[in-house]
């Protein structure tokens, strides 16, 4: 089954959709204690093939973001309470400078590329995640709280443990998932410390190109899946 921007190719479990560059496709995540999509973005599709999903996220992209049912932001609410206090999601732009999205296929992690104004380059941030499920419209995930900062100068360190230990007190991962994650970066920080790909292949100096437009978010950015390939 083709669809718009992409091509079929053979996989070992049958036909997978790959998108054409310059197509756009939205990236989401889930709630961690639910099944509704609370982050989406929609993207550009940088490069997409048996090496890993390439996205680029424009800086003014409309996005959808958790916030509290009172409106306020979710980073404002002390640690202690961020997980349990009700919340609903908003539509809202990413300000700054843009974002390119590297994921290989089948990695508990992607790995973000940011940059100060003026394509001076910033660091790398390694999102530790449920492997992707690439789907007619995009990919889905689940994000895992902890993260690692990588600096140009190839050194890095853990980020967000705190609220790594405040979601396992909170419920939101079980002491099964917890050792998962855990397990996930260690594994990156292997990859980080041998300067394996995608920190070897130069992307710092990668631009977008300036005839991209920036996708718009689709009314139904909440869908369900059509179909589900692997």
């Amino acid at each position: 089954m083709a669809h718009d921007g992409a091509v079929e190719r053979a996989g070992a479990g049958g036909p997978v959709a790959r998108w054409a560059p310059g197509s756009h496709i939205l990236w989401r995540y889930r709630e961690n204690a639910g099944d509704r999509f609370h982050i989406v973005r929609p993207v550009t599709v940088v490069r997409d093939d048996d090496e890993g999903l390439a996205v680029w996220m424009a800086p003014g992209t409309e996005c959808v973001k958790p916030v509290f049912v009172d409106g306020t932001p979710v980073n404002g609410e002390p640690l202690e309470s961020r997980y349990t206090k009700p919340r609903t999601v908003t539509r809202d732009r990413w300000f700054g400078t843009g974002v390119l999205k590297l994921a290989r296929p089948g990695e508990p992690w992607s790995v973000w590329l940011f940059w100060e104004p003026g394509w001076q380059f910033k660091n790398w941030y390694v999102n530790l995640e449920e492997p992707l499920t690439r789907w007619d419209g995009g990919v889905d995930s689940e994000d895992w709280f902890l993260d690692i900062s990588v600096h140009a100068d190839r050194s890095w360190d853990w980020r967000d443990e705190d609220e790594f230990a405040q979601a396992q007190r909170d419920g939101l991962m079980d002491a099964r998932l917890a050792e998962r994650v855990r397990a996930a970066g260690e594994s990156a920080v292997e990859v980080i410390r041998a300067w394996g790909p995608p920190f070897s292949d130069g992307w710092p100096h990668w631009r977008p190109d300036p005839a991209w437009d920036v996708p718009s978010l689709p009314d139904d950015w909440d869908r369900t899946p059509a179909y589900v390939s692997s």
